[in-house]
């Protein structure tokens, strides 16, 4: 049997374990254990063993559970509360500036939380009822959160980067630094679109009644300061990173402390919160760490057949296809993909096939995990089966149909894939910060 045949039957065999709703890193790891053993006999049963020694031994993997607690510390604490009740006052008197505000809003969530999970619960939960209430048109609003959520992504510290780097073994500070200017040119394209949109349609997006607007002062700089404990948490965290002063697991700690902190000095710190963060940290850190010793398994066995060559070879010798069309139809896999899985789920799958074809193509691996991140932005969004389109279908009001959320996410997609091509073309809007810093970690 040849090698391009025995990767096929992988990948077959590993969709058709993930139809059936078994586990993501229970389906990769049963094939590659599987083939491993088929291949090399019982010899091939060290290659998952080795890959979970090697998980222990990745030290930078502390960061994972140091920043999902951060950002749940955060959540859970309500904070974020009231950073929406500062974005409320200070962008309120502007058309559709409370869409404006839930935007950034977002982008302070992510710069938190590094999940877009975390920001589609507090938009859902804290801005959408407060959007409806003041009459936004509630396909927009709609829209809004789930674009505006998927920047958790991408924005540092995007735990999917962290994610990415470990599988393509590149630094993952780089990586966070390839993310800020992406993740910010986006943000700013959102709040351009609902400027210009409600600019033209004012009914989309009115701005508050006078009596709301009539804050005094003392009291819009009373709740500026809201913002002012998670930037200094984000200032410390990721500006001593940069600086070299510290490393990233020593960055992550001073994160996680930092939000603890936070909610101590609120007087927000209780038995149930502590409880529930930590709970949810670890579920979501074993989640990954699972995941992870299934991809670097399954990408194992794909080194050892010599796969990847051989699908290089398929691409560029047989099709005759330039590098930029191959990674295109990268991208367009990732889209495909995106319907079904999420981006874990995906990473996991393909990374053992194109993170070393897109090497062996001549592109930076740094920009290229941008790529796939904004990639996964989009197809979180892309109907018929979005994950973000279900989060939202599961968190919205009974006004808010299946139609609505499907209708909602059109413009902000138009302007994500826009994005993607903008990044595609001047690579140096990701590679710039990376290129300019000194990084260690």
């Amino acid at each position: 049997m040849s090698y391009e045949l025995i990767a096929i039957l992988m990948f077959a065999g590993m969709m058709a374990l993930l139809l059936t709703g078994q586990r993501v890193f229970g389906a990769i790891g049963f094939i590659a254990a599987v083939f491993a053993l088929l291949l090399w006999g019982t010899g091939g049963g060290e290659i998952p063993f080795s890959a979970a020694m090697k998980l222990m031994k990745w030290y930078a993997l502390l960061t994972l559970p140091l920043f999902i607690y951060m950002g749940y510390m955060l959540s859970e604490s309500g904070i974020a509360d009231d950073l929406y009740k500062m974005f409320h006052v200070w962008f309120g008197p502007v058309r559709g500036g409370l869409a404006i505000g839930t935007i950034l809003l977002m982008v302070v969530i992510s710069a938190m939380n590094g999940l877009s999970v975390a920001g589609m619960a507090i938009g859902a939960t804290i801005a959408l009822p407060e959007l409806l209430r003041r009459n936004y048109d509630k396909v927009m609003v709609t829209g809004v959160i789930q674009a505006g959520s998927s920047l958790g992504i991408l924005v540092p510290p995007s735990v999917v980067l962290v994610l990415y780097a470990m599988i393509a073994r590149q630094p993952v500070g780089q990586l966070w630094l390839a993310g800020v200017f992406p993740g910010l040119m986006m943000a700013g394209m959102f709040i351009a679109y609902i400027a210009i949109r409600c600019w033209l349609q004012p009914s989309l997006g009115p701005t508050l009644t006078r009596e709301e607007r009539d804050v005094p002062m003392a009291e819009k700089l009373k709740l500026l300061s809201a913002g002012i404990l998670p930037f200094l948490i984000f200032l410390s965290m990721t500006g001593l990173f940069v600086a070299g002063k510290t490393s990233l697991v020593e960055s992550s700690a001073i994160g996680a402390i930092g939000a603890t902190v936070a909610a101590i000095v609120r007087r927000k710190l209780t038995l149930k919160v502590m409880r529930d963060t930590i709970h949810k940290t670890l579920s979501v850190s074993c989640m990954f760490m699972w995941i992870i010793v299934a991809a670097l398994g399954f990408g194992a066995v794909f080194d050892g057949l010599g796969a990847v060559k051989a699908i290089e070879r398929f691409f560029v010798q047989d099709l005759g296809l330039t590098p930029w069309e191959i990674l295109i139809l990268m991208q367009i896999s990732y889209l495909v993909m995106g319907m079904f899985l999420d981006d874990t789920a995906m990473l996991v799958i393909v990374a053992p096939l194109y993170v070393p074809l897109v090497k062996a193509l001549g592109f930076d691996l740094i920009w290229y995990g941008v790529l796939y991140t904004i990639t996964c932005q989009i197809a979180y969004m892309t109907p018929p089966f979005g994950y973000n389109l279900f989060l939202m279908r599961a968190m919205a009001p009974p006004e808010i149909s299946i139609h609505d959320i499907y209708k909602s996410i059109v413009p902000f997609v138009l302007v994500m894939m826009f994005a993607l091509a903008v990044v595609m073309a001047f690579p140096e809007i990701a590679l710039w910060l990376p290129h300019h810093f000194y990084i260690r970690g």
